[in-house]
C-alpha cells in the first residue's frame, strides 16, 4: 500500500486536476494506493471540494483542521491518518508531477529507506525563491553532513519505519531526512519535474529564510546537545567570562562605554538563541509527554476512528 500525503491551504483552482493527476499515476502504477489530503484550515472553498472528492472515491480520505496551522502540522496529519508501507508526501499546488512517484519508488527498491526529489530545474522567482533556496540548502547541507541539493522539495518517499515515532514541530518538515539519518536509514535523492505555479499565490517569503536558520540550529541543537545541554550552556557560559575578562582589561585603553555596550547586545543576542533552544525542549516535553498532536481535527472523511 502507498500513502501519498497533500497538505491543503487555499488550493480551491488546483484541487480537481491534483487528484486527477494522482489518480491518474497512480492508476498506471498498479500498485495499491490511498490518497490523504489535509485541509490546514482553507477559507476559499476547498473543504467543500474535498469532501466531493472523498464522497465519490473511498481511498481519499480528507481531514479538516479546525484552523490553520501551517504547512508542518498538515504534513504530520498526513503521515498519523496514513496507513501504507511507503509514504509520500507531496504539494498541492500543481508544481510536483505526481508522474514523478514510480520514479521515486524505483529508487526505493534498491534499497533506500527515504528518496528524496530534487528540482534540477525550478519554475520559481529566481531572486525570491531560487536563490535563498540554494543558499539555504548548502547551508543545511554543511552543518547537518546530509547532503541533499534539495530540502525544500516536498516530494520524498519514506519507509514508514523510518516515520515511526517522528514528531514535527514548527516548521520542521524539511529537515526530516535529517532526522531519517539519525535513525540510520539511507538516504539517496533523484532529479524530479518542477512546473510553474498556474493557480493561488505562493505562501513563502523572504523571512522564511530566517526560520530555515533558526530551526537549523534548533536541529543542530537536538544532534549534539540533547541529551547533555550542559555541555552547550557551560561551553557558551565560559566562553563569555573569557569575553567579558579580556573587556575588562581593553576597558582600560578604549571607551569603556562603547565595550560595555558590545558586551550587553552580544550576551542578550546569545542568551535568547539558548532561551529558545531550552522553549524548543519544553515544548517537545509539553506534547509528548501527553501524547498531544500540534493540530486539532474538525472532521474527517473515510477515515477509521483513530
Amino acid at each position: 500500500m502507498l500513502s501519498i500525503t497533500i497538505p491543503i491551504y487555499n488550493e480551491a483552482g488546483s484541487i480537481g486536476l491534483l487528484y486527477d493527476k494522482v489518480r491518474k499515476a497512480m492508476e498506471q502504477h498498479g500498485q495499491p494506493w490511498e490518497l490523504v489530503l489535509v485541509n490546514d484550515g482553507s477559507t476559499d472553498g476547498s473543504d467543500e471540494l474535498l469532501d466531493e472528492i472523498a464522497a465519490k472515491d473511498a481511498r481519499v480520505k480528507v481531514v479538516h483542521f479546525r484552523r490553520n496551522f501551517g504547512q508542518t502540522a498538515a504534513m504530520m496529519a498526513g503521515f498519523d491518518f496514513s496507513t501504507g508501507e511507503v509514504v509520500i508526501p507531496m504539494d498541492g499546488d500543481l508544481q510536483n508531477d505526481p508522474q514523478d512517484i514510480p520514479v521515486l519508488l524505483a529508487k526505493l527498491e534498491e534499497g533506500f529507506d527515504v528518496v528524496s526529489g530534487w528540482r534540477k530545474d525550478r519554475q520559481d522567482n529566481a531572486l525570491k525563491r531560487n536563490l535563498p533556496s540554494i543558499m539555504a540548502n548548502r547551508l543545511i547541507s554543511w552543518v547537518s553532513g546530509v547532503r541533499l541539493h534539495d530540502f525544500g522539495c516536498s516530494l520524498k518517499a519514506y519507509r514508514r519505519e523510518v516515520l515511526e515515532g517522528v514528531r514535527l514541530y514548527g516548521e520542521m518538515h524539511r529537515f526530516l531526512p535529517i532526522y531519517a539519518k539519525w535513525h540510520g536509514a539511507e538516504i539517496a535523492e533523484v532529479v524530479v519535474r518542477h512546473h510553474a505555479r498556474a493557480h493561488g499565490n505562493s505562501k513563502y517569503g523572504l523571512e522564511r529564510v530566517l526560520k530555515v536558520i533558526a530551526d537549523l540550529i534548533t536541529v543542530k541543537f537536538l544532534d549534539r546537545f540533547q541529551q547533555k545541554p550542559m555541555y552547550l550552556f557551560a561551553g557558551v557560559g565560559l566562553l563569555f567570562l573569557v569575553v567579558s575578562f579580556i573587556t575588562f582589561l581593553v576597558s582600560f585603553f578604549v571607551d569603556r562605554s562603547l565595550c560595555a555596550m558590545v558586551v550587553i547586545t552580544g550576551s542578550a543576542g546569545v542568551l535568547c538563541v539558548l532561551m529558545g533552544l531550552l522553549a524548543e525542549m519544553i515544548v517537545r516535553t509539553f506534547y509528548e509527554s501527553q501524547g498531544k498532536r500540534v493540530y486539532l481535527v474538525r472532521a474527517t472523511r473515510n477515515v477509521e476512528s483513530k
